[in-house]
């Protein structure tokens, strides 16, 4: 019997495009009339200028403070007098227009998807949906995330059956491998403790032997890719470039999903992180029919690489009437995404 699902809101991610703004410059100029009083003109590029200030009949205290202030005084008492009124240059609604994008991507009736995308480069984001959705074999990303963070934290490497496990159940998704790392890492406790440094906040781990049933978000897994990707991360660089290499070695039939989105031209990485094959993604799916239902959940995150640019990609669904329909729903959702980011910036 499935487990009680729970449902959070997921959190909305806090990157935004600073205002930016214009304004026509001014130029000053300043000047002594013929009774001794200064003068400033603001006169704008192309234009005759207006008076600002002057006096024809200046007191003898008020020539007695004139011929002490300097043309480059008056300038400055009235920079904020002729300064333009900056106009502010509105932000980019991304997530609106990757709700536009969504438009065009079929979703059977009874099918929900969410997906979300960082360009790590611009620090430009898009989410599209906040519902929780079982994570089937993508949490086994986050299972290898977490050993790599306790043999950090133990000043020690993996061992070599760790490392067995971690490359079946990354590359070709063994689920006998992932359970025997679930109960490495401490299950659910050991999950959320280091979700938590992670900054994962809406994914809770499944109950006792069931890491296919822990529940997220896009949101979340796209905060979980940058742990893996970025470097501002819980991981040393060596922990990320072995996690990296796994994800960009796929076994082949299941290679698809995000990787729908990269170019076919492919040169490897130094880091492993493009595959052995030199393939443009690193990538982790997940797939599983429910008991009760017998509807799919199909889940696709990682990172693909689109004329030489790198984005992080979180693509989820459920109710999916066939695990086909599934892959067709997120592969769908992960070009929505990229290409809502890469229009916006044409």
């Amino acid at each position: 019997m499935d487990p009680q699902r729970v449902r959070r809101p997921g959190a909305r991610p806090s990157w935004r495009r600073p205002l930016l703004y214009t304004g026509v410059a001014s130029v000053v100029l300043v000047g002594v009339t013929a009774s001794g009083s200064s003068y400033v003109r603001a006169q704008p590029p192309g234009g005759t200028g207006g008076l600002v200030s002057s006096s024809a009949a200046p007191t003898a205290g008020a020539q007695a403070a004139d011929a002490s202030r300097t043309p480059e005084a008056a300038v400055e008492s009235v920079a904020a007098a002729v300064s333009p009124t900056p106009t502010p240059t509105p932000a980019v609604d991304r997530d609106a227009l990757l709700a536009e994008a969504m438009e065009s991507v079929a979703v059977e009736d009874g099918a929900e998807v969410s997906v979300a995308v960082l360009d790590p480069e611009s620090g430009e984001s898009a989410v599209y949906g906040d519902g929780a959705f079982d994570t089937a074999s993508i949490v086994k990303v986050d299972i290898l995330a977490v050993l790599l963070l306790q043999a950090q934290d133990a000043g020690r490497e993996l061992t070599a059956s760790e490392k067995t496990y971690a490359t079946a159940m990354i590359k070709n998704s063994d689920n006998v491998s992932a359970s025997e790392l679930w109960d490495a890492i401490g299950r659910a406790e050991g999950l959320a403790a280091a979700n938590e440094r992670f900054g994962l906040s809406g994914t809770e781990g499944g109950d006792g032997a069931l890491w296919g049933l822990t529940q997220t978000t896009a949101v979340d897994q796209l905060t979980l890719l940058e742990q893996v990707f970025g470097d501002d991360s819980e991981l040393s660089e060596a922990s990320r470039a072995y996690l990296r290499g796994l994800m960009g070695d796929i076994a082949v039939g299941q290679d698809w999903g995000v990787s729908a989105v990269g170019s076919e031209q492919a040169e490897g990485t130094a880091d492993g992180s493009a595959g052995s094959a030199g393939s443009q993604f690193a990538l982790k799916n997940g797939w599983l029919p429910r008991s009760q239902t017998g509807l799919w959940v199909i889940n696709s995150i990682g990172r693909v690489m689109v004329d030489g640019r790198g984005y992080l990609v979180a693509a989820l669904s459920k109710g999916n009437s066939t695990k086909a329909k599934g892959v067709s729903l997120v592969e769908a959702a992960a070009k929505a995404a990229v290409s809502s980011l890469r229009d916006a910036d044409v």
